[in-house]
């Protein structure tokens, strides 16, 4: 019988570092994990190894990886670092050549634009004969070409721009009609529904019947299908999806705060190109600070936010952004053979990386100007972003700070734990190649944290 549904108990005595492979071991050795690869590293923040397994061997960290970007952009960028959207412009007789330049800002929204209208309504400007939209400072695809089609799809594999508005993704809700009917259609963003050509072949079955309503898209085109069904007066389905050219959809929503604060629009244009143009900078906003970015990305894991972190260290050094991150990381101290990194958030299962590289970067950021900053970005253990529902009623309670991870089939969890009565430790717990759902290996996970909260020095 496997741990699966067994009551875990927790250590009546005091765990000696010397024991804990012997305590851990009814997990590391239970049914659940037998055709998985699972690594672990335990060490205190000096270095001093508690417990090892296969920490050097390469594992894909799904969403760990963000510790990685977020460790890189602090160092680089700083902690006060903003990303700013510029509208410039040349004003001649009234009237006004406008572009706007977004360098990726995660944070904008409808109101945003607005700040951005008024400047200019400010200015005394009424007419732009050409609103240009700059959408060039990401050179590298928006679409990660490493991302799988279903993750592409929703809204946490949202496309990464430098125009970016409302995270580039919206909300569909199917709503049961009348029996016979097809299911009413509804969009959190009343102009999204311009994004996609809609095939819409569901229907409203009788209450007494099952929901089985799908949302897929198709591969070549910007066609959403609608299939299923939903019973009369049953609840609504709602789905999240990426916004397919978000880059168009930037320049809409930007010519429509132009047009309402009263400032008439000629015509637009998009440009994935850069342009160079000698004009003045009439209007901007500017994101919260990397500080604050850090929260989203780590706590609760935006991918869309650790996205933009990482082309950022790419545009700001004018190399690819692997190249960035790997040698701003190279230079804090983690070797270049204990990483591959194709992306910024995790969500590719072409990233690599070893638990010892993971505890590393955490250690050295223990000690860096910036680690403050960092570990205050991180989930804490039953009590905020995607640790809120673990370790609740345990010792681990608000004594761990971590980042979690899960791509299909590999499951991580790394950060910081502060035990009653030991020195600190820093953990890297990954599991590879499972044939398992979360809801059976993450509380394996957290069993073998939970015995590692019970060491006391011995």
């Amino acid at each position: 019988m496997g741990l699966v549904g067994l009551v875990w108990a927790w250590p009546a005595l005091a765990l000696c570092p010397k024991d804990v492979g012997d305590a851990i071991a009814p997990v590391t050795t239970s049914p659940e994990l037998r055709p998985a690869h699972l690594g672990i590293a335990v060490e205190t923040l000096a270095g001093e190894v508690i417990y090892h397994q296969d920490a050097e061997q390469f594992f894909i960290p799904a969403s760990n990886v963000k510790l990685f970007t977020t460790a890189a952009a602090l160092h680089h960028l700083g902690p006060t670092y903003r990303i700013r959207t510029s509208l410039y412009g040349r004003v001649q007789q009234g009237l006004t050549s406008l572009r706007v330049v977004g360098r990726g800002d995660p944070t904008l929204g409808p109101q945003q634009l607005r700040t951005l209208a008024r400047q200019l309504h400010g200015q005394g400007i009424r007419r732009v004969s050409q609103l240009l939209a700059d959408d060039s400072y990401f050179q590298e695809p928006a679409v990660h070409p490493n991302w799988e089609w279903e993750d592409v799809q929703a809204a946490y594999g949202a496309p990464v721009n430098g125009l970016i508005l409302n995270e580039n993704a919206v909300t569909l809700t199917l709503t049961p009609t009348a029996p016979g009917h097809p299911l009413g259609i509804s969009w959190s963003d009343p102009t999204a529904v311009d994004s996609w050509s809609i095939r819409n072949s569901t229907t409203t079955a009788t209450a007494d019947e099952a929901a089985t309503v799908g949302v897929e898209r198709a591969l070549a085109a910007a066609t959403l299908y609608l299939r299923g069904q939903l019973p009369q007066g049953g609840a609504p389905d709602t789905t999240d999806l990426a916004i397919p050219d978000p880059g168009r959809y930037f320049l809409e929503h930007l010519r429509q705060a132009l047009l309402e604060t009263g400032i008439a629009v000629g015509a637009t244009t998009l440009t994935r190109e850069p342009v160079a143009l000698e004009d003045s900078e009439l209007a901007w906003v500017e994101s919260p600070p990397l500080a604050t970015l850090l929260v989203p990305t780590n706590r609760d894991s935006h991918n869309l936010y650790a996205e933009v972190l990482f082309k950022t260290l790419g545009a700001t050094q004018a190399v690819p952004s692997e190249t960035a991150i790997e040698n701003i990381l190279a230079t804090l101290g983690i070797a270049p053979e204990q990483i591959v990194l194709v992306d910024g958030s995790g969500l590719s299962r072409h990233n690599l990386a070893t638990p010892q590289a993971l505890v590393d970067v955490l250690q050295i950021m223990h000690g860096h100007p910036q680690g403050r900053v960092l570990r205050q970005s991180l989930a804490v253990a039953g009590r905020s972003g995607t640790l809120r529902h673990r370790f609740g009623q345990t010792p681990v309670a608000n004594r761990f700070y971590g980042k979690t991870g899960a791509v299909t089939n590999n499951f991580s969890l790394s950060g910081y734990l502060y035990p009653p009565d030991h020195e600190p430790l820093v953990v890297s717990l990954i599991i590879n190649h499972a044939d398992h759902p979360g809801r059976v290996l993450r509380p394996l996970i957290d069993r073998i944290v939970i015995t590692l909260a019970q060491l006391q020095p011995c």
